[in-house]
């Protein structure tokens, strides 16, 4: 039986047995599916494959029910005007009373839903697209059909302040982090000199837009080199539309890098691209100092987007 590997202190015991109980008590038609484990990589959610066409998503911890609740409301809306798929919401289940079937008896405390499964692979940070330039046009045109997206009514995203507002914590981090960062070769006063630059670039003024928020490797899927899903909108809400540059270090390499901007066109000014950047930094750092134990996925993506962010030869930053 999988289980799947905790990530935080806090988090319930989450295995296919609890999963089978939670979908027989709620949903019996669905109560004889094959269940499975589908990844491991995950932060903030532990996902189980159901059938072969539906995914289950249990939230690892108080907080990440919360954007459950939000993508439940909100991915229906987007999936109508993104030109790539995202998840389609099935079902969602709330925590009830004790004793009430399926939840918190259980033994899991927080509403989880169902979603249409999407097939496709997901990137390894640091492996080559087999199609950079395609993959670059392709997530620019996601984020400006994102960021065209009425924002009535729309959340703020979890990373909706100002990158200056996270400048005491990031160096904080930094520092915290010398001696691991220095050990894979990397130079962290390069680091803090990224971290400066990207803090120079005049801030955006504008109204916030649609933004995913957490453009990486385990939220988005791949077909043939090609971007083919958008996946975990956990982070979405209103922002500076510098945040999902973060998709440049994240996901591409320097071609992709540079088919990525051209596509985006002058909105991308050289100051939303340098706090593009800063946003990518300060993710990073942070991933590797929280994950570095527990987490070996997201900690080498971190270190791959650091590399990326202090290389002297990365094109474009």
């Amino acid at each position: 039986m999988s289980t799947t590997p905790t990530t935080h202190a806090d988090e319930p015991d989450i295995d296919e047995d609890l999963v089978r109980r939670l979908v027989a008590a709620r949903f019996p038609a669905w109560a004889g599916l094959p269940v499975r484990l589908a990844g491991a990589s995950g932060t903030s959610n532990a996902m189980y494959r159901l059938g072969t066409d539906m995914v289950v998503r249990l939230p690892r911890r108080a907080g990440d029910d919360e954007s459950a609740r939000r993508e439940h409301e909100w991915l229906r809306r987007l999936s109508e005007v993104l030109p790539v798929p995202v998840p389609a919401p099935l079902a969602m289940v709330e925590p009830g009373e004790p004793g009430e079937p399926g939840e918190p008896g259980e033994g899991y405390p927080y509403p989880w839903s169902v979603f249409r499964w999407l097939d496709g692979e997901t990137p390894v940070a640091g492996r080559p697209l087999a199609e950079p330039a395609l993959f670059g046009k392709d997530m620019a045109a996601s984020l400006t059909a994102l960021r065209g997206v009425d924002t009535a009514g729309a959340p703020a995203s979890y990373r909706g302040d100002p990158l200056a507002s996270r400048d005491a914590d990031t160096r904080a981090v930094i520092a915290g982090l010398r001696g691991v960062v220095d050990s894979d070769g990397v130079d962290t006063d390069a680091l803090t000199a990224v971290w400066d630059a990207a803090l120079r670039a005049a801030p955006w003024r504008g109204p916030g837009v649609w933004v995913h928020g957490d453009l990486q490797p385990g939220n988005v899927l791949v077909e043939g080199g090609r971007l083919s899903a958008v996946i975990d909108f956990e982070c979405m809400g209103t922002a500076d539309p510098a945040v999902d540059l973060i998709a440049a270090w994240y996901l591409m390499d320097g071609a992709a890098r540079r088919s990525f901007r051209a596509a985006l066109g002058p909105a991308t000014d050289d100051a939303m691209w340098e706090r593009g950047r800063g946003w990518a930094l300060t993710i990073a750092v942070n991933e590797l100092s929280y994950y570095r134990e527990t987490n070996p996925w997201m900690a080498g993506t971190a270190r791959h987007v650091i590399a990326e962010l202090t290389s002297g030869g990365a094109e474009l930053g």
